[in-house]
């Protein structure tokens, strides 16, 4: 078990980390209490999985409660430097449903509904998985402890 948590908390010794978790983070958490709980102009789990219906993602409201979820508390664990890596592969996978269910048909641009944005969420997503959360992080101090 103690091996597990070292491969999972892994990380790199460099802060460059810290300044792509928090950003990131911030919108994912704004994104997901938007389809958890209506904040921010969001339309909460009941509006988002009728839409989520309505697109073909079915059951609605299970997908608007599963990526509202990975989206709020990967989110929080990018900001916090918890099991980013774990998060931050939950977080590419739900961009990629993103992008692959809702944008790509609208092509690259954000001006019409395109992917560009999921696309920068995604790569920040997993440049994160391979690196870890970096030196200002929790997973680096639950290394320190088990080491």
């Amino acid at each position: 078990m103690n091996m597990l948590v070292k491969k999972v908390t892994a990380t790199d010794s460099g802060l460059s980390q810290l300044a792509l978790r928090i950003p990131v983070g911030s919108v994912f958490v704004a994104h997901g209490a938007q389809k958890l709980f209506g904040w921010f102009g969001g339309y909460g789990l009941e509006g988002t999985g009728q839409w989520m219906a309505s697109i073909g993602l079915n059951p609605g409201y299970l997908m608007a409660a599963l990526s509202g979820s990975a989206e709020f508390f990967g989110g929080l664990a990018l900001i916090l430097g918890l099991l980013v890596r774990p998060a931050a592969a939950v977080l590419a996978f739900t961009m990629i449903v993103a992008i692959l269910a809702v944008h790509i048909g609208n092509g690259l641009f954000m001006s019409n509904n395109g992917y560009e944005y999921g696309l920068a969420l995604l790569a920040a997503s997993i440049a994160l998985l391979i690196s870890g959360a970096g030196r200002a992080s929790l997973d680096r101090l639950i290394v320190k402890q088990a080491a």
